[in-house]
């Protein structure tokens, strides 16, 4: 990237995930964004940036994990300042867009918090935004501006060709999930199975049973998220019930709410991996010695790239992927 151009773009990071923002910058070859976000006494947060962005693309990185309302508060933050700054764009990067599960009225008298929150950031002042495997496809459609959903496919596919898994199966924790099951059977080669889950509450599913073939197979399963594991806890249960040989897991988001981790430590499953979209830090010390981390930091810096010179962000994923290390 030229001096002309490092200088007209800019990444700024709020305080959800700063170990992300500077492995993008890294990539980019650029310096991260000076600026801070402080908290009053009564709690009100006040950001300040410290540099000029007049006429500047800006990208702001924030991921909208735990607490929610308090990193989203903050991202909105971020984006006023920027704009009131006349900053000429600015992006909101979005690693793990939360509220993206209310996405519709399942029941009577609940809201449509996933269009909430996307009013919410336009109104803020976002120009456009990008998110990592959104829990649910269509929240793109919840925008008026626009909205580059990237996937973790070719990070989490480089991993698990690194199994060199003989006699494998992809399977779907649950019904909702076979779409990106599919994704990855095709990809990579394999059979495709599905688990039959019904929910009893928020926190409880009970896995009921297996379509395909699994028995003497070594399984890998894949998902947006693990909240509080239920979902994932209970599939390994019945494919053990079944059984499979060893259970692989692969997952974007590692929400890990409780009693995630307690569940995952006595689950027997042999490993698993998840990316950086929310950081990790010493939460998932429990279960440390089957957990990898992989990094989306490349994926979400060239995006960043493509998006400054108005190059093509889904020639990511149609194997055109510039400058991404190969799937």
């Amino acid at each position: 990237m030229s001096h002309a151009d490092a200088d007209k773009l800019k990444v700024f990071t709020g305080r959800a995930n700063p170990q992300l923002a500077k492995k993008i910058c890294k990539y980019l070859d650029i310096e991260l964004g000076r600026g801070q976000t402080e908290l009053f006494p009564d709690g009100e947060l006040i950001v300040k940036v410290d540099e000029d962005v007049r006429g500047r693309d800006c990208f702001i990185i924030q991921p909208t994990s735990h607490p929610v309302n308090a990193h989203l508060m903050e991202l909105m933050i971020w984006i006023d300042c920027l704009k009131r700054a006349s900053a000429q764009r600015v992006t909101a990067v979005i690693p793990y867009f939360g509220y993206a599960r209310q996405d519709r009225k399942d029941e009577g008298r609940t809201p449509i918090t996933a269009k909430l929150v996307a009013n919410l950031l336009e109104r803020a002042g976002a120009d456009r935004m990008v998110s990592v495997d959104l829990h649910a496809a269509q929240v793109q459609g919840f925008f008026d501006i626009p909205v580059d959903h990237l996937h973790a496919a070719p990070v989490l596919s480089k991993w698990i060709k690194g199994l060199k898994l003989s006699n494998r199966v992809f399977v779907s924790p649950d019904v909702g999930n076979v779409k990106r099951a599919q994704v990855y059977a095709n990809m990579l080669g394999g059979e495709l199975c599905i688990i039959d889950k019904r929910r009893k509450s928020g926190s409880e599913t009970v896995a009921k049973h297996v379509i395909g073939e699994v028995e003497g197979k070594n399984v890998l399963m894949v998902d947006d998220m693990i909240t509080t594991a239920g979902t994932i806890t209970e599939a390994c249960k019945v494919l053990r019930s079944h059984g499979v040989n060893q259970i692989y897991i692969a997952t974007t988001h590692a929400v890990f709410a409780p009693p995630a981790l307690e569940r995952l430590a006595a689950c027997p499953f042999s490993k698993m991996a998840v990316t950086d979209t929310i950081p990790i830090g010493n939460r998932a010390d429990a279960i440390k010695d089957k957990l990898e981390i992989l990094s989306v930091a490349d994926l979400l810096g060239e995006a960043i790239h493509r998006i400054h010179h108005n190059e093509s962000v889904s020639a990511l994923f149609n194997g055109n992927s510039g400058r991404v290390p190969d799937a």
